[in-house]
C-alpha cells in the first residue's frame, strides 16, 4: 500500500498528490510514468511522474478528474493509501547536450512538461516555457515554471490571464524574433501537439511529444497504447512516451482516443451515483 502524504487542489478539476513510494522515487526520471489502481480490482491508469524526492522516498502525481478512476482517486485524502503504484515506467526524456529548449505545455499536460523543464534547467540548458490554458481559473504550476525558465509565456484562449491566443502563437513569435532552439518539447492535448509540430516542421526544429494513449499493463503486452510513428507501429509504454512529433500519426491517435469515450462516460456517471449515495 502507498500512503498519500499530501493532497493539493490545483484547480476545480486538477489535483496534486505526494505519495510514499521509495522504490519508485529512487529510480524516477523526468518523462517517466507510473500505473496505479485507486482501489482493489479497479482500473489501471497511467499517470506521469510530476516530481520526486529521493531522500523522502516520495513521488508527486498530478491528475485531472475526467473518468471514473480519477474521480475515485480524487476522493482519497492524506493518510489514505493507494493499493497499486507501479513504476517508473517508460523511457526518460533525453536532455543530454541540449543548450536551448522551448518547452510547450497545454492544460494538465503542463504537469508532464514541468519536470522536463526542471531537468533541463538543472542540466544547465536555457529553458523557454510556453504554457496555455482555456481560462485563468484553470491555470496551474505558474510559479514552478517561472522558477526554471529564462523566458516564460502564459497564454489563455479567452485572454483572461497572460496573453490571449494559442501556444503556437507565442512559439512562432519567439522563433521569428530570432530565438534558435536545439529542440522543442511539447506536451498537452493531441490537437495542440499536432499543430505545434506543424509549426516547428516549417522551421526545421526537431520536436519531441509525450504520448499518453490508453494503457493497461505498461509493458507492451496488451497493445492498447499502440501508435504509428514514422510509418511503424510503436508502443507508448515501452518505446515512449516520447516520440519525434514530426513522425507521429496524430489523426490516427486522436481517432483511437475517442474509441472508449461513450464507455468512459457511462462509468463516470456510475461512479458519480455511487459517490452521491455514499454521502446520503
Amino acid at each position: 500500500m502507498y500512503k498519500i502524504l499530501k493532497k493539493e487542489i490545483l484547480n476545480p478539476t486538477v489535483t496534486k498528490m505526494t505519495v510514499e513510494a521509495p522504490r519508485v522515487a529512487a529510480k524516477a526520471k523526468a518523462g517517466q510514468f507510473i500505473i496505479l489502481r485507486a482501489e482493489e480490482n479497479g482500473e489501471r491508469i497511467p499517470l506521469t511522474i510530476a516530481g520526486y524526492d529521493r531522500d523522502a522516498g516520495s513521488v508527486e502525481i498530478i491528475f485531472q478528474i475526467v473518468g471514473a478512476t480519477t474521480m475515485k482517486l480524487g476522493t482519497l485524502n492524506e493518510g489514505d493509501c493507494i493499493p497499486d503504484f507501479v513504476g517508473p515506467l517508460g523511457r526518460e526524456t533525453e536532455i543530454d547536450g541540449l543548450k536551448k529548449v522551448a518547452v510547450v505545455g497545454g492544460g494538465v499536460g503542463c504537469a508532464i512538461a514541468l519536470p522536463v523543464a526542471r531537468a533541463l534547467h538543472e542540466a544547465g540548458a536555457e529553458v523557454h516555457s510556453i504554457v496555455g490554458f482555456r481560462t485563468r481559473d484553470l491555470v496551474i504550476l505558474e510559479d514552478d515554471f517561472r522558477a526554471v525558465s529564462e523566458k516564460f509565456e502564459m497564454m489563455t484562449d479567452d485572454g483572461s490571464y497572460g496573453k490571449k491566443g494559442l501556444v503556437t502563437d507565442a512559439l512562432k513569435a519567439l522563433i521569428e524574433s530570432g530565438e534558435k532552439y536545439d529542440r522543442v518539447i511539447t506536451i498537452g492535448p493531441l490537437i495542440m501537439m499536432k499543430f505545434v509540430c506543424r509549426l516547428t516542421e516549417q522551421y526545421g526544429i526537431k520536436t519531441i511529444v509525450s504520448m499518453n494513449p490508453i494503457m493497461i499493463d505498461g509493458t507492451g503486452m496488451c497493445g492498447g497504447c499502440r501508435l504509428t510513428v514514422g510509418g511503424k507501429t510503436k508502443f507508448a509504454c515501452v518505446d515512449g512516451p516520447d516520440f519525434d512529433g514530426h513522425e507521429v500519426d496524430f489523426d490516427e491517435a486522436m481517432a483511437r482516443a475517442q474509441m472508449y469515450r461513450e464507455f468512459e462516460g457511462k462509468e463516470r456517471e456510475k461512479e458519480c451515483n455511487l459517490l452521491k449515495n455514499a454521502q446520503l
